[in-house]
């Protein structure tokens, strides 16, 4: 892949925004993002990647498995773009890192699509071969395909629902406590990372009778790191969105919003996923009238999605190869 065709982290500002979902109005909105290979001149070569809860525009950083020639986002064939979340601590707009988090408003993970639509208009992609995404990213991905169908010629969803669930609010709400109460980000961060991933991923890694108790170093881990590179309102913010998250207001309800989404869909599920369950994704598989179901096995628990990265890149070629949306790549070679 030629250098030239991978850009550094760029900032586009609106002045005077239309209003993003719920009525949100921002007197600017600025949106950090990130390219890969070259827009053709028909503006119909796009994939847009839809980071998860603490991710980033640096796709190459957490989802390098998947980008490069002749994988799932291919920059020598097409143009990869993804951007800060909307209300995250990136370069896009968000709460002021000074502390000052409740002068920025809620979001919706339809605001933070309506925002990513703004940036593609500025782009000049007129259609997304793809858009993908796991966790708070499958959120998004599946919100692309229910409210801009004529845009997208594909989606590809991943670990994650079609409407939050209550256990997932729950472990929502117990972070929202610890943030609340004792400012701990930290300790916000462990209770996620236990929702993250599953007993048959920790209790081989871990001696439980080893008096250093290494799972709480490893939890202890985690929480610090975060601390260091993520804002505590913007993880609140972010949160919020996913417990509000519903496909269905406005649209009837849930399952009539699926019901009405026609564009070919890939709903991955992970067999260790106690987050969502693949329970979650055969729901919205029984709903759509194009969507596929491929199943994940990992015993890392949610976060397989982020950690086999291998696996995940051939069950989306396959679904791309299959389907031949819309070209060919180089690897469906020898894929039946």
């Amino acid at each position: 892949m030629n250098r030239g065709d991978v850009h550094e982290r760029q900032v586009v500002k609106f002045e005077r925004p239309p209003p993003l979902d719920g009525g949100l109005e921002l007197k600017r909105l600025q949106i950090g993002y990130r390219t890969w290979g070259r827009l053709n001149r028909a503006g119909n070569n796009a994939v847009l990647v839809c980071p998860a809860l603490t991710g980033s525009a640096d796709v190459d950083e957490w989802w390098s498995g998947l980008l490069g020639p002749g994988k799932a986002l291919d920059p020598e064939r097409e143009f990869i773009v993804c951007a800060d979340v909307l209300g995250g601590c990136g370069l896009t707009s968000g709460p002021p890192l000074d502390g000052s988090g409740e002068a920025f408003p809620s979001v919706t993970v339809r605001a933070m699509v309506d925002a990513q639509r703004l940036l593609l208009d500025h782009l000049g992609v007129n259609t997304l071969r793809l858009v993908i995404g796991g966790s708070l990213g499958g959120m998004q991905a599946l919100e692309w395909a229910v409210s801009h169908p004529e845009r997208v010629d594909a989606a590809a969803v991943i670990a994650a629902p079609a409407r939050q669930t209550a256990w997932a609010r729950a472990f929502n709400h117990v972070q929202r406590r610890a943030l609340e109460l004792d400012d701990s980000l930290d300790l916000a961060r462990m209770v996620a990372m236990i929702s993250y991933r599953h007993w048959d991923n920790l209790n081989p890694r871990f001696d439980a009778s080893d008096p250093e108790d290494p799972t709480g170093g490893w939890l202890d881990h985690h929480g610090r790191a975060l601390t260091e590179r993520f804002d505590r309102n913007a993880y609140l913010r972010l949160a919020e969105a996913m417990d509000n998250h519903d496909i269905g207001p406005g649209r009837g309800d849930t399952v009539s919003a699926l019901r009405a989404t026609e564009v070919p869909t890939l709903l991955v599920g992970i067999t260790t996923d106690l987050l969502y369950p693949p329970a979650e994704l055969e729901t919205i598989a029984a709903e759509m009238p194009d969507a596929e179901l491929a199943t994940l096995d990992a015993p890392h628990g949610h976060d397989a999605f982020l950690i086999k990265q291998d696996a995940l890149n051939r069950l989306v070629t396959d679904f791309r190869c299959r389907r031949k949306l819309p070209y060919r790549l180089s690897c469906c070679q020898g894929v039946r």
